[in-house]
C-alpha cells in the first residue's frame, strides 16, 4: 500500500528517480524552458518551485540546501543571482505547465515546463466588511394606481375629423 506516500514513481527505481529529476531540475534552471512527458512536469515543478522558494532567501544554508539537489555551481550561481530576485515579492506559482498534446512515437503527453515571466504586482488584500441586514418594514406602502384612460382630460385643441357618415 502507498498510503502518505507522495510523489509519482515515474517507472523508476528510487536511485533512477533521483538522478534524472535532479538532471531534470539543472536543465530548467539553465534553460528556463523544457519539453517533457505531462507526469515528469508535475513532478518538475514540485522541486523546481521549492528550489527558487528557498533560494529566495539568499543565505548560505539555503546555497548548500540547493547544492544538495542541484550539483552543478553555475546554476545554482544563476538560480541565485538572476532566477530568485526576479520572485522575490511573488508568493509561489513560479512555473507554468502548458500542454503540447501527444508523441508521435509512443503516445505519451507531451507539455512545455517554463518560469512564468517576472511582471507581477501583489494585490492588497481586500478586508471583509460585515453586511448589516435590514429589517424588513412591517407594513408594505400602499399603491398609488394612476387614473384610468377614460378618466384622462382629452384635448380640445385639435380639430375634429369630420366622416363622410356624418355629413
Amino acid at each position: 500500500m502507498r498510503h502518505r506516500k507522495s510523489g509519482k514513481r515515474l517507472g523508476r527505481n528510487t536511485s533512477h528517480r533521483t538522478a534524472m529529476m535532479r538532471n531534470m531540475v539543472t536543465s530548467f534552471f539553465d534553460t528556463e524552458k523544457i519539453t517533457t512527458t505531462d507526469a515528469r512536469a508535475k513532478e518538475l515543478r514540485k522541486m523546481a518551485e521549492k528550489l527558487i522558494t528557498i533560494a529566495s532567501r539568499g543565505d548560505l544554508h539555503s546555497r548548500r540546501l540547493v547544492l544538495q539537489v542541484v550539483r552543478d555551481k553555475k546554476t545554482v550561481d544563476k538560480l541565485f543571482e538572476t532566477i530568485a530576485p526576479r520572485y522575490a515579492e511573488r508568493p509561489g506559482g513560479y512555473t507554468r505547465i502548458i500542454k503540447l498534446g501527444h508523441r508521435a512515437g509512443d503516445n505519451a503527453a507531451l507539455s512545455i515546463i517554463e518560469l512564468v515571466e517576472e511582471s507581477f504586482t501583489a494585490k492588497p488584500k481586500k478586508k471583509k466588511v460585515p453586511v448589516k441586514v435590514a429589517a424588513k418594514p412591517a407594513v408594505a406602502a400602499p399603491v398609488v394606481e394612476a387614473p384610468a384612460a377614460e378618466d384622462a382630460p382629452v384635448a380640445e385643441d385639435a380639430p375634429a375629423v369630420e366622416t363622410p357618415e356624418e355629413k
